[in-house]
C-alpha cells in the first residue's frame, strides 16, 4: 500500500466518523468555544491534586482559565498518539492542515511503520491510528480558531549516545540498560509496550478533566473520547498480558517490561501511589483495568500528566515526548508559581 492510499485510507475513515459525531457541533451552536465562556479555576492544582485555586499568600492570581484551555490540553495529548499510532500503522503522520493553530507549530521527529507479523496486533494498531486522528479532527473543529498547533513532537529511537523519547523512557523504566536502545517500531511486541506508555495516561487525563469542563455538552463530547482511550488501554493491557501467558511460549519479560513502565509512571507522577501495572505481585492474576477500591479509574492532573510526557518528575516545561513544551496555557502556568 501506498504512502498515498494509506493516507487516503486514515482520513476517509476519519471524516466518515467526524460526519457521525456532527451532532455535538449542532448541539453546541456550530462554533468553537467562546474564550470568554464559563470561568472555571483560577489556577491549577498541585502534582498530588486536581486544579485548585491558588493558595494565598502566593503569586499574582492568574487570568481565569476555561473550557477552551482545558480541551486544548487535551488537542496536545491526541497530537502525540495520533502521530505515534498513525506513523506506527501506516507509515505517514497528520496531514499539514491539521497541525496549524495558537502558539508554536513544531515538527515530529522519530516515527516508523511496524513490521507486523501478528494480525491481530496490526489490526488493533490501524484501528487506534484512526480514533487517535480522529479525536484530533473533531477537537480542532470543537475548538475552531482557539485550537492550539501541534507543538514540536520526538517519537524517536535515537542511539546510545543521544537518546530519543522512546529510549528515554524506556531507561528511566529499566526495561533497558543506561545504555539500551528501545525501538517501539521493530516489531509487534516492542510496539504494545510504546503505546503501553501513553494509554492509561490518556485516560486518567481524560478523567482528571472531567471536573474541569463547564459546558454540559463539550463535557459529554470529552467524555466520548474518554470511553475510547479506556477501550484502547484495555485492548493494550490485554494483549500484553495475553502474550506474557501465551503457551507454548510465554513471554515474561512483556509482564515484567509493562510492569516497570507503570512503576516508572508512579515515580514521575508524584508521591501518590496510583498507576497499576498489569498483574499484581502474581504474574499470574491480571489486572486488565486498574481501579480503585469502589472499582473506579484513578484521575491525574494537568501537571502530573506533563511530568509523564516530559519525563521529569519536577515542574518544568519541555523534555521527553513533547521536547519544547506543550501549546497550552496550562502548561506555561507549571513555572510561573501557579502549580499548574
Amino acid at each position: 500500500m501506498t504512502d498515498l492510499n494509506t493516507k487516503l485510507e486514515i482520513f476517509d475513515a476519519i471524516a466518515s466518523r467526524r460526519n457521525e459525531r456532527r451532532n455535538f457541533l449542532r448541539f453546541a451552536g456550530g462554533s468553537a468555544l467562546a474564550i470568554g465562556g464559563a470561568t472555571l479555576l483560577s489556577a491549577c492544582g498541585s502534582d498530588d491534586s486536581d486544579l485548585a485555586p491558588t493558595p494565598t499568600p502566593g503569586p499574582a492570581p492568574v487570568a481565569a482559565l476555561n473550557d477552551a484551555d482545558v480541551l486544548n490540553v487535551a488537542l496536545n495529548l491526541e497530537y502525540l498518539e495520533a502521530q505515534f499510532y498513525a506513523f506506527a500503522a501506516f507509515g505517514v503522520g497528520l496531514n499539514a492542515n491539521m497541525l496549524t493553530g495558537i502558539g508554536t507549530q513544531g515538527a515530529v521527529t522519530g516515527g516508523a511503520q511496524v513490521p507486523f507479523q501478528d494480525t491481530v496486533v496490526r489490526e488493533y494498531a490501524r484501528e487506534i491510528a484512526i480514533d487517535e486522528v480522529a479525536h484530533v479532527a473533531f477537537l480542532r473543529s470543537a475548538l475552531g480558531s482557539a485550537a492550539v498547533a501541534q507543538p514540536a513532537i520526538d517519537i524517536s529511537v535515537g542511539t546510545a549516545a543521544a537518546p530519543g523519547a522512546f529510549t528515554a523512557a524506556a531507561r528511566a523504566a529499566g526495561v533497558i540498560g543506561a545504555t539500551g536502545v528501545f525501538n517501539p517500531y521493530a516489531d509487534d511486541n516492542s510496539f504494545l509496550l510504546g503505546a503501553y506508555i501513553f494509554e492509561d495516561v490518556g485516560v486518567s487525563a481524560y478523567k482528571g478533566a472531567a471536573p474541569l469542563i463547564a459546558n454540559k455538552t463539550y463535557l459529554e463530547a470529552a467524555a466520548g473520547i474518554l470511553a475510547a482511550e479506556a477501550y484502547h488501554a484495555g485492548l493494550i493491557r490485554t494483549i500484553l498480558y495475553r502474550k506474557g501467558l501465551q503457551t507454548p511460549n510465554p513471554i515474561p519479560s512483556l509482564i515484567t517490561a509493562a510492569n516497570q513502565i507503570s512503576d516508572a509512571r508512579d515515580s514521575l507522577d508524584g508521591s501518590s501511589d496510583d498507576d497499576q501495572g498489569i498483574t499484581g505481585s502474581d504474574p499470574t492474576i491480571s489486572n486488565i483495568v486498574p481501579t480503585d477500591a469502589n472499582g473506579l479509574a484513578y484521575s491525574r492532573s494537568v501537571a502530573q500528566v506533563h511530568n509523564i510526557v516530559y519525563l521529569t518528575p519536577t515542574a518544568k516545561i519541555g523534555g521527553g515526548f513533547f521536547p519544547n513544551g506543550t501549546n497550552n496555557r496550562l502548561d506555561s502556568l507549571r513555572t510561573s508559581g501557579a502549580n499548574a
